[in-house]
């Protein structure tokens, strides 16, 4: 099947199979392969994207069904070449160690705090809780969060 899309803030055309999941498209026919295919299951958190903002698990989502949507990937958070603030924040709290989870937890927290910049730690810790890290601890990762929050506040204007 043909579909249309918008990947990235870019048209994207692909031929797929009917049962082709999201997550196989955008790494298999777009090249996209920071979104990871973990357990295939949508428990693991790996393979999330933003489709019309929301986080979702692209291993659970047929590519067909995003049929005219707008899907980010962990690709599109960066911009011109600069890390965003939130990739910044993983950086400098060394929030990562393999790196397998990481974009899930970008595009996880990305959709968060666009939706919700005042989310509180707990807040932060509960969405969190859907994205498995196998490798580091979730302080870093929260303490990367809660500093990039400020950005996310600041470009909805403050209070």
């Amino acid at each position: 099947m043909n579909i249309l899309l918008e990947v990235n803030g870019r048209p994207a055309e692909v031929d797929v199979a009917p049962r082709t999941t999201l997550c196989d498209c955008l790494r298999d026919e777009l090249e996209l392969t920071g979104t990871h295919a973990g357990c295939e299951h949508g428990v693991c958190g790996a393979c999330t994207v933003i489709v019309d903002g929301a986080a979702v698990r692209s291993c659970l989502m047929l590519a067909v069904q995003a049929e005219g949507a707008s899907v980010t990937t962990v690709e599109g958070l960066a911009h011109g070449g600069e890390l965003s603030p939130l990739q910044q924040a993983f950086r400098r709290h060394h929030a990562l160690q393999c790196g397998f989870c990481t974009p899930g937890m970008l595009t996880t927290l990305h959709a968060l705090f666009t939706e919700d910049p005042w989310a509180d730690e707990a807040r932060i810790r509960d969405v969190l809780s859907g994205n498995l890290c196998r490798c580091t601890g979730y302080v870093p990762i929260v303490e990367a969060a809660l500093e990039a929050r400020a950005f996310y506040q600041q470009a909805a204007g403050g209070r």
